[in-house]
C-alpha cells in the first residue's frame, strides 16, 4: 500500500453549511421551501443528482436542473462555506514526509475539489485530486476511485487506501478491491463504516496519522 487516498466533504473539510444552503438554494428554484438544513444533510456524500430524484421524486431532467442551480450558488458563495477538520494539514504533511502519494478522490465535481483545496492552501500536498465529471458521468465513488487510480498508472487495488467518513466511501472502496479506513468526526457514523467494512475506525486525523505510522513498520 503505497497511494492513500482522501475523501473530501467530511473529512479533509466541513462543509455543512456550503453544501445545505446550495441545496436549499435548488430546491427553492422548484418552489420546495426547506427551512430546516439539517433534514439536507442527507445531500452530503452521495452525488447530488440521485440524492435529488431519491429525496424529492425529481426526474432525471429535474435533476439535471437542480444539480446546475446548485452550482449557480455553490460556485459563487458555497465553496467558500468550509473550513478544514482540525489537524488537516498537520496529517497531510507528515503522511508526506513519510513517503506516501497523496491523492482526493471525491463525488464532488472535481473543479470544485481543486479550488476548495486552493482557497485553504492544502492542495500543495496532494499529487492528483480527481473528482466527479461535470455532466455526472463519473460521480459514483466507485467510478471515481477507478478513474484516480487509471490516472495513477496503476489500477491495483491492493496499492491503495481510502479514508472516509460515510459507508458511500467504504461500499465504494470495496466493489473496487480497496481498503478503506472509516472516520467518525464527519457525516457518517461508526455503526454503519463498520457494516459497509472499513478494515479501521479512526476517531481523529492523530489517530489516522498513528495508523500509518504503525504499517511502516509491519
Amino acid at each position: 500500500m503505497q497511494n492513500i487516498l482522501f475523501d473530501l466533504d467530511g473529512t479533509i473539510i466541513q462543509s455543512e453549511e456550503g453544501i445545505t444552503k446550495c441545496v436549499q438554494y435548488a430546491l427553492k428554484y422548484f418552489g420546495i421551501d426547506e427551512p430546516d438544513l439539517k433534514k439536507l444533510r442527507v445531500f452530503i456524500g452521495p452525488p447530488l443528482r440521485g440524492q435529488f430524484m431519491k429525496r424529492y421524486g425529481f426526474t432525471p431532467e429535474q435533476a439535471e436542473a437542480a444539480v446546475w442551480k446548485y452550482r449557480e450558488r455553490f460556485d459563487v458563495k458555497g465553496i467558500y462555506e468550509c473550513e478544514l477538520y482540525p489537524h488537516v494539514e498537520e496529517t497531510l504533511k507528515n503522511l508526506k514526509a513519510m513517503g506516501y502519494r497523496m491523492l482526493v478522490a471525491s463525488s464532488k465535481n472535481e473543479s470544485a475539489c481543486v479550488n476548495i483545496l486552493k482557497y485553504l492552501k492544502v492542495d500543495g500536498y496532494f499529487d492528483l485530486i480527481g473528482g466527479a465529471t461535470d455532466d455526472g458521468r463519473i460521480s459514483q465513488k466507485a467510478d471515481v476511485l477507478r478513474m484516480v487510480m487509471e490516472r495513477v498508472g496503476n489500477r491495483k487495488a491492493e496499492d491503495y487506501i481510502l479514508i472516509g467518513d460515510t459507508r458511500f466511501d467504504a461500499l465504494g472502496a470495496r466493489a473496487v478491491g480497496m481498503d478503506c479506513i472509516g472516520v467518525t468526526y464527519g457525516f457518517g457514523s461508526k455503526e454503519e463504516l463498520e457494516e459497509a467494512g472499513v478494515v479501521a475506525i479512526c476517531e481523529n486525523l492523530k489517530e489516522v496519522e498513528a495508523y500509518f505510522e504503525d504499517q511502516r513498520f509491519c
